[in-house]
Protein backbone atom coordinates (compact mmCIF):
# COMPACT_ATOMS: atom_id res chain seq x y z
CA UNK A 1 0.00 0.00 0.00
CA UNK A 2 1.28 3.58 -1.12
CA UNK A 3 1.42 6.09 1.55
CA UNK A 4 0.75 9.82 0.29
CA UNK A 5 2.45 12.51 2.13
CA UNK A 6 0.31 15.64 1.69
CA UNK A 7 3.88 17.75 1.48
CA UNK A 8 4.82 15.64 -2.12
CA UNK A 9 4.28 17.30 -5.30
CA UNK A 10 1.44 16.02 -7.07
CA UNK A 11 3.87 14.65 -9.86
CA UNK A 12 5.52 12.56 -7.11
CA UNK A 13 2.17 11.21 -6.43
CA UNK A 14 1.79 10.28 -10.19
CA UNK A 15 5.03 8.85 -10.85
CA UNK A 16 4.32 6.83 -7.42
CA UNK A 17 1.03 5.57 -9.26
CA UNK A 18 2.83 4.65 -12.45
CA UNK A 19 5.59 2.87 -10.27
CA UNK A 20 3.04 0.65 -8.59
CA UNK A 21 1.30 -0.08 -11.89
CA UNK A 22 3.96 -1.58 -13.44
CA UNK A 23 5.15 -3.25 -9.89
CA UNK A 24 1.75 -5.41 -10.01
CA UNK A 25 2.30 -8.59 -11.18
CA UNK A 26 0.52 -9.73 -14.73
CA UNK A 27 -1.53 -11.99 -13.24
CA UNK A 28 -3.26 -10.01 -10.91
CA UNK A 29 -4.40 -7.75 -14.11
CA UNK A 30 -7.77 -8.95 -15.86
CA UNK A 31 -8.44 -9.42 -19.12
CA UNK A 32 -11.24 -9.06 -21.79
CA UNK A 33 -11.52 -12.98 -21.60
CA UNK A 34 -11.31 -13.09 -17.76
CA UNK A 35 -13.96 -10.82 -17.87
CA UNK A 36 -16.40 -13.18 -19.74
CA UNK A 37 -15.35 -15.98 -17.67
CA UNK A 38 -16.69 -13.86 -14.43
CA UNK A 39 -19.60 -13.21 -16.48
CA UNK A 40 -19.76 -17.26 -16.31
CA UNK A 41 -19.78 -17.82 -13.15
CA UNK A 42 -22.05 -14.84 -11.94
CA UNK A 43 -24.80 -16.42 -14.09
CA UNK A 44 -24.20 -19.71 -12.63
CA UNK A 45 -25.09 -18.21 -9.19
CA UNK A 46 -27.81 -16.34 -10.25
CA UNK A 47 -28.96 -20.09 -11.49
CA UNK A 48 -28.63 -21.22 -8.35
CA UNK A 49 -30.55 -17.85 -6.73
CA UNK A 50 -33.60 -18.48 -8.79
CA UNK A 51 -34.05 -21.95 -8.39
CA UNK A 52 -34.17 -21.51 -4.81
CA UNK A 53 -36.48 -18.51 -4.72
CA UNK A 54 -38.41 -19.40 -7.00
CA UNK A 55 -38.51 -22.99 -6.99
CA UNK A 56 -37.79 -24.31 -3.26
CA UNK A 57 -38.93 -21.84 -0.91
CA UNK A 58 -42.61 -21.58 -2.61
CA UNK A 59 -42.41 -25.70 -2.30
CA UNK A 60 -41.38 -25.47 1.73
CA UNK A 61 -43.53 -22.52 2.33
CA UNK A 62 -47.06 -23.83 0.56
CA UNK A 63 -46.77 -21.12 -1.20
CA UNK A 64 -46.29 -21.90 -4.79
CA UNK A 65 -47.84 -20.81 -7.74
CA UNK A 66 -47.39 -23.10 -10.93
CA UNK A 67 -46.34 -20.12 -13.00
CA UNK A 68 -44.20 -18.46 -10.96
CA UNK A 69 -42.11 -21.83 -10.28
CA UNK A 70 -42.17 -22.68 -13.83
CA UNK A 71 -41.02 -18.92 -14.92
CA UNK A 72 -38.00 -19.16 -12.57
CA UNK A 73 -37.01 -22.47 -13.32
CA UNK A 74 -36.99 -21.60 -17.03
CA UNK A 75 -34.62 -18.24 -15.77
CA UNK A 76 -32.32 -20.63 -13.81
CA UNK A 77 -32.10 -22.79 -17.09
CA UNK A 78 -31.56 -19.86 -18.93
CA UNK A 79 -28.80 -18.27 -17.00
CA UNK A 80 -26.83 -21.61 -17.25
CA UNK A 81 -27.19 -21.42 -21.50
CA UNK A 82 -26.11 -17.76 -20.57
CA UNK A 83 -23.02 -19.03 -18.75
CA UNK A 84 -22.25 -21.13 -21.56
CA UNK A 85 -22.52 -18.39 -24.29
CA UNK A 86 -20.22 -16.62 -21.57
CA UNK A 87 -17.34 -19.74 -21.66
CA UNK A 88 -17.65 -20.27 -25.15
CA UNK A 89 -16.65 -16.87 -26.27
CA UNK A 90 -13.70 -16.38 -23.33
CA UNK A 91 -12.10 -18.85 -25.25
CA UNK A 92 -12.34 -17.17 -28.68
CA UNK A 93 -11.23 -13.72 -27.16
CA UNK A 94 -8.30 -15.54 -24.92
CA UNK A 95 -6.95 -16.93 -28.15
CA UNK A 96 -7.74 -13.83 -30.61
CA UNK A 97 -6.40 -11.47 -27.49
CA UNK A 98 -5.12 -12.83 -24.96
CA UNK A 99 -5.72 -14.17 -20.93
CA UNK A 100 -3.99 -13.61 -17.83
CA UNK A 101 -1.79 -16.38 -16.25
CA UNK A 102 -4.96 -16.85 -13.91
CA UNK A 103 -6.89 -17.12 -17.07
CA UNK A 104 -7.09 -21.15 -16.74
CA UNK A 105 -7.59 -21.20 -12.94
CA UNK A 106 -10.64 -18.64 -13.55
CA UNK A 107 -12.58 -20.11 -16.07
CA UNK A 108 -12.13 -24.05 -14.56
CA UNK A 109 -13.82 -22.53 -10.82
CA UNK A 110 -16.52 -20.40 -12.89
CA UNK A 111 -17.58 -24.04 -14.81
CA UNK A 112 -17.78 -25.10 -11.12
CA UNK A 113 -20.02 -23.02 -10.16
CA UNK A 114 -22.10 -22.79 -13.56
CA UNK A 115 -22.01 -26.24 -15.01
CA UNK A 116 -20.90 -28.02 -11.51
CA UNK A 117 -23.35 -26.57 -8.41
CA UNK A 118 -26.16 -24.81 -10.73
CA UNK A 119 -27.00 -28.40 -12.37
CA UNK A 120 -26.45 -30.27 -9.51
CA UNK A 121 -28.15 -28.17 -7.21
CA UNK A 122 -31.20 -28.32 -9.89
CA UNK A 123 -31.43 -31.86 -9.52
CA UNK A 124 -31.16 -31.74 -5.38
CA UNK A 125 -34.44 -29.10 -6.35
CA UNK A 126 -36.37 -31.78 -8.50
CA UNK A 127 -35.88 -34.47 -6.07
CA UNK A 128 -37.56 -32.13 -3.70
CA UNK A 129 -40.58 -31.05 -5.45
CA UNK A 130 -41.55 -33.44 -7.87
CA UNK A 131 -44.02 -35.73 -6.89
CA UNK A 132 -42.67 -38.91 -7.41
CA UNK A 133 -38.66 -38.52 -6.67
CA UNK A 134 -37.26 -39.54 -4.05
CA UNK A 135 -35.05 -36.78 -1.66
CA UNK A 136 -31.94 -38.65 -0.39
CA UNK A 137 -31.69 -40.78 -3.67
CA UNK A 138 -32.27 -37.24 -5.57
CA UNK A 139 -29.76 -35.86 -3.39
CA UNK A 140 -26.71 -38.75 -3.75
CA UNK A 141 -27.08 -38.33 -7.64
CA UNK A 142 -26.97 -34.73 -7.52
CA UNK A 143 -23.73 -35.44 -5.54
CA UNK A 144 -22.23 -38.00 -8.16
CA UNK A 145 -23.17 -34.73 -10.97
CA UNK A 146 -20.90 -32.56 -8.62
CA UNK A 147 -18.05 -34.95 -8.20
CA UNK A 148 -18.04 -35.64 -11.60
CA UNK A 149 -17.37 -32.07 -12.81
CA UNK A 150 -15.07 -31.34 -10.39
CA UNK A 151 -13.04 -34.71 -11.86
CA UNK A 152 -13.62 -33.67 -15.37
CA UNK A 153 -12.37 -30.23 -14.63
CA UNK A 154 -9.06 -31.50 -12.28
CA UNK A 155 -8.55 -33.55 -14.82
CA UNK A 156 -8.55 -31.31 -17.96
CA UNK A 157 -6.05 -29.42 -15.69
CA UNK A 158 -3.43 -31.99 -15.48
CA UNK A 159 -4.05 -34.03 -18.91
CA UNK A 160 -2.37 -32.87 -22.31
CA UNK A 161 -4.18 -33.81 -25.69
CA UNK A 162 -4.39 -33.61 -28.96
CA UNK A 163 -5.51 -30.45 -30.52
CA UNK A 164 -9.36 -29.91 -30.69
CA UNK A 165 -10.43 -32.86 -28.48
CA UNK A 166 -12.36 -32.62 -25.18
CA UNK A 167 -11.80 -36.03 -23.18
CA UNK A 168 -15.59 -36.76 -21.59
CA UNK A 169 -18.16 -34.79 -22.17
CA UNK A 170 -18.35 -31.17 -22.16
CA UNK A 171 -19.14 -29.60 -18.55
CA UNK A 172 -21.60 -27.02 -20.38
CA UNK A 173 -23.08 -29.85 -22.56
CA UNK A 174 -23.42 -32.50 -19.77
CA UNK A 175 -25.11 -29.41 -17.55
CA UNK A 176 -27.70 -28.68 -20.74
CA UNK A 177 -28.63 -32.33 -21.00
CA UNK A 178 -28.73 -32.66 -17.10
CA UNK A 179 -31.29 -29.89 -17.32
CA UNK A 180 -33.52 -31.49 -20.09
CA UNK A 181 -33.72 -34.50 -18.53
CA UNK A 182 -35.24 -33.23 -15.75
CA UNK A 183 -37.18 -30.97 -17.45
CA UNK A 184 -38.64 -33.83 -19.30
CA UNK A 185 -40.62 -35.05 -16.61
CA UNK A 186 -39.88 -38.78 -16.74
CA UNK A 187 -40.59 -41.35 -14.07
CA UNK A 188 -38.16 -41.03 -11.34
CA UNK A 189 -35.83 -44.25 -12.24
CA UNK A 190 -35.25 -43.57 -15.68
CA UNK A 191 -34.80 -39.73 -15.08
CA UNK A 192 -32.14 -40.93 -12.15
CA UNK A 193 -30.70 -43.58 -14.50
CA UNK A 194 -30.18 -41.29 -17.36
CA UNK A 195 -28.61 -38.53 -14.88
CA UNK A 196 -26.18 -40.76 -13.52
CA UNK A 197 -25.39 -41.67 -17.11
CA UNK A 198 -24.61 -38.38 -17.77
CA UNK A 199 -21.88 -37.75 -14.74
CA UNK A 200 -20.40 -41.04 -16.05
CA UNK A 201 -20.14 -39.47 -19.90
CA UNK A 202 -18.45 -36.71 -17.87
CA UNK A 203 -15.62 -38.50 -16.24
CA UNK A 204 -15.28 -40.97 -19.07
CA UNK A 205 -12.46 -41.56 -22.07
CA UNK A 206 -15.13 -40.56 -24.92
CA UNK A 207 -13.81 -38.02 -27.23
CA UNK A 208 -15.71 -34.99 -27.67
CA UNK A 209 -14.57 -32.10 -30.67
CA UNK A 210 -14.20 -28.98 -28.97
CA UNK A 211 -16.34 -25.99 -30.63
CA UNK A 212 -14.66 -24.41 -32.96
CA UNK A 213 -15.83 -22.79 -36.43
CA UNK A 214 -19.11 -24.40 -37.84
CA UNK A 215 -19.02 -26.28 -34.73
CA UNK A 216 -18.93 -23.39 -32.46
CA UNK A 217 -21.95 -21.15 -34.90
CA UNK A 218 -23.92 -24.63 -34.31
CA UNK A 219 -23.42 -24.55 -30.49
CA UNK A 220 -24.34 -20.77 -29.93
CA UNK A 221 -27.34 -21.59 -32.37
CA UNK A 222 -28.37 -23.97 -30.76
CA UNK A 223 -28.12 -22.29 -27.31
CA UNK A 224 -30.14 -19.01 -28.98
CA UNK A 225 -32.81 -21.88 -29.65
CA UNK A 226 -33.27 -23.38 -26.71
CA UNK A 227 -33.84 -20.10 -24.49
CA UNK A 228 -36.27 -19.06 -27.07
CA UNK A 229 -37.85 -22.66 -26.57
CA UNK A 230 -37.63 -21.55 -22.30
CA UNK A 231 -39.02 -18.70 -22.71
CA UNK A 232 -42.06 -19.67 -24.49
CA UNK A 233 -42.39 -22.37 -21.91
CA UNK A 234 -42.33 -19.80 -19.23
CA UNK A 235 -45.00 -17.26 -20.88
CA UNK A 236 -47.28 -20.24 -21.29
CA UNK A 237 -47.20 -19.53 -25.06
CA UNK A 238 -49.48 -22.05 -27.39
CA UNK A 239 -47.20 -24.69 -27.78
CA UNK A 240 -44.54 -23.49 -25.75
CA UNK A 241 -44.90 -27.12 -23.40
CA UNK A 242 -44.99 -29.28 -26.52
CA UNK A 243 -42.12 -26.80 -27.91
CA UNK A 244 -39.78 -27.70 -24.78
CA UNK A 245 -40.34 -31.05 -24.53
CA UNK A 246 -38.98 -31.58 -28.42
CA UNK A 247 -36.22 -29.58 -27.27
CA UNK A 248 -35.21 -31.10 -24.11
CA UNK A 249 -35.85 -34.42 -25.79
CA UNK A 250 -33.47 -33.64 -28.67
CA UNK A 251 -30.77 -32.16 -26.23
CA UNK A 252 -30.70 -35.71 -24.23
CA UNK A 253 -30.52 -37.77 -27.96
CA UNK A 254 -27.32 -35.91 -28.79
CA UNK A 255 -25.93 -36.81 -25.61
CA UNK A 256 -26.91 -40.46 -26.37
CA UNK A 257 -25.90 -40.21 -29.59
CA UNK A 258 -22.24 -38.09 -29.88
CA UNK A 259 -20.53 -40.99 -27.79
CA UNK A 260 -21.83 -43.79 -29.64
CA UNK A 261 -20.69 -41.92 -33.09
CA UNK A 262 -17.14 -41.34 -31.42
CA UNK A 263 -16.54 -45.24 -29.89
CA UNK A 264 -17.77 -46.25 -33.18
CA UNK A 265 -14.77 -44.09 -34.67
CA UNK A 266 -12.31 -44.84 -31.98
CA UNK A 267 -13.20 -48.60 -32.73
CA UNK A 268 -13.09 -48.29 -36.58
CA UNK A 269 -9.60 -46.26 -36.17
CA UNK A 270 -8.36 -48.95 -34.10
CA UNK A 271 -9.03 -51.59 -36.54
CA UNK A 272 -7.47 -49.51 -39.47
CA UNK A 273 -4.14 -49.21 -37.41
CA UNK A 274 -3.84 -53.47 -36.91
CA UNK A 275 -4.58 -53.99 -40.32
CA UNK A 276 -1.69 -51.73 -41.36
CA UNK A 277 0.30 -53.39 -38.56
CA UNK A 278 -0.52 -56.32 -40.19
CA UNK A 279 0.36 -55.67 -43.76
CA UNK A 280 3.73 -53.69 -42.39
CA UNK A 281 4.50 -57.25 -40.80
CA UNK A 282 3.41 -59.44 -43.47
CA UNK A 283 5.51 -57.02 -46.03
Amino acid sequence: MTVIDPDTPPAAWTLDAEADDEEMPLSTRLSIADTLTLGNATCGFMAVYFTTTGVLIPHLTGSEDGGMARHSAATAVMLMLLASIFDLFDGIVARKLRSSAMGAELDNLSDLISFGLAPAYFVLVWGMVANDAHQHVSALAAIVVLLAVVLRLARFSCVTLRDGIFQGMPSPFGALTLVSIVLLELPFIPTLLAIIGVAWLMVSRVEYPKPRGLLAVAMLSWIVLAMGMLAAWALDAPGGELLLQTGCALQVVLGAVIPLFATARRVNTFRDNRREARAAAQG
